[in-house]
């Protein structure tokens, strides 16, 4: 076992909702915890240019993230990683044993609609990590993710399944595999793949489908099901996620290996959206025709993290939920949503 504490650690593009939660984890148990991220993907700098109709809430999280962060003491290098001399020059002078790449355009659907910026934030900045790291030699970890695997032909898959994606997210989250692995064979570079899937849990703006569902009955709005409710995911509560991403960290047998880490039991989005109802009575389901560019999954199996490196998922879908709801409801004022 490599112990946490004392252990420098950088999360490049960690002011994200995964990296910002697994640096607060990380520093509780006593890690030297650095963020680097330029604020522009899904951040800060993102909402404020956009300014849709719900931007102000989501400053609103953004700041909450910035106020634990700045409370925790972890230190936060506004820097872009697509900058590769920069960021080299920084990454030198922190020193990481475990470079975290977290940078990335994490949205299918905007992905498809905008394959260059997608490109240049996930790909680019992966390339730009990987070079940086190489001669350092720092665990790296990378984050992948459950489309890798396109559809899934038995409804089940294991880190063996063949990969097969569709659309362009996951074709370049399999692509940046290929490129941690191919840094490997040529430089050593010691690595460990994260797949996760259909996260949620607090603070997250990425409007994935569990965070939707519950804006929408906050609202007292109508949730609406892309396809007809029977489409399954393995929803993995942020929680889950950290608790893995810590025994990768913590445990030799982790490194150049692949791990899906997900609850590892698939419920469909339809008992997803009805579940959520029997929180906010009153709420309505609505069903549409699914995107030809979302594959058919399901389970993700988790016995080799289980096996591996003792991972041990906590939070079926009710007990996250509840979780979140109740998060949800401390945003809200007395006048109503501010969203």
């Amino acid at each position: 076992m490599i112990a946490l504490s004392g252990r420098r650690i950088v999360l490049v593009g960690g002011s994200g909702f995964i990296g910002h939660n697994l640096a607060l984890e990380l520093k509780r148990r006593g890690a030297e915890v650095s963020i680097i991220d330029g604020l522009n993907v899904n951040n800060f700098l993102s909402f404020r240019a956009a300014k849709n109709k719900d931007y102000k809430f989501y400053l609103k999280i953004l700041h909450q993230r910035m106020d634990l962060l700045e409370e925790a003491g972890i230190p936060l290098y506004v820097q872009d990683a697509r900058d590769y001399f920069s960021l080299t020059d920084l990454i030198v002078k922190l020193k990481p044993q475990t470079l975290i790449q977290l940078a990335a355009v994490a949205h299918a659907n905007i992905s498809n609609k905008d394959p260059y910026s997608t490109f240049d934030h996930s790909f680019r900045t992966l390339e730009n990590a990987l070079d940086c790291a190489r001669d350092n030699f720092p665990h790296f970890i990378y984050f992948s993710s459950s489309m890798v695997y396109g559809n899934f032909v038995k409804g089940l898959v294991t880190e063996q399944t063949y990969c097969d994606p569709i659309g362009i997210y996951g074709a370049l989250k399999l692509g940046g595999e290929k490129l941690v692995i191919a840094y490997n064979q040529a430089f050593d570079l010691p690595y460990t793949i994260v797949r996760p899937s259909a996260l949620y849990g607090e603070r997250c703006v990425s409007r994935r489908v569990v965070q939707v569902f519950i804006e929408n009955a906050v609202r007292g709005l109508d949730i609406s099901v892309n396809g007809d409710g029977s489409d399954r995911l393995d929803f993995t509560y942020i929680d889950d996620l950290i608790s893995g991403v810590i025994c990768v960290i913590e445990n030799e047998a982790s490194r150049n290996q692949t791990f899906n880490l997900t609850y590892g039991e698939s419920r469909s989005i339809g008992e997803l959206a009805s579940i959520v109802a029997e929180r906010f009575p009153g709420i309505k389901l609505n069903y549409s025709a699914k995107d030809k560019l979302t594959p058919d999954r399901g389970t993700l199996s988790v016995e080799k993290a289980r096996t591996m490196i003792g991972y041990q998922p906590e939070f079926p879908i009710e007990r996250g939920l509840d979780r979140y709801i109740e998060w949800y409801k401390g945003l809200i004022t007395e006048k109503g949503p501010e969203f």
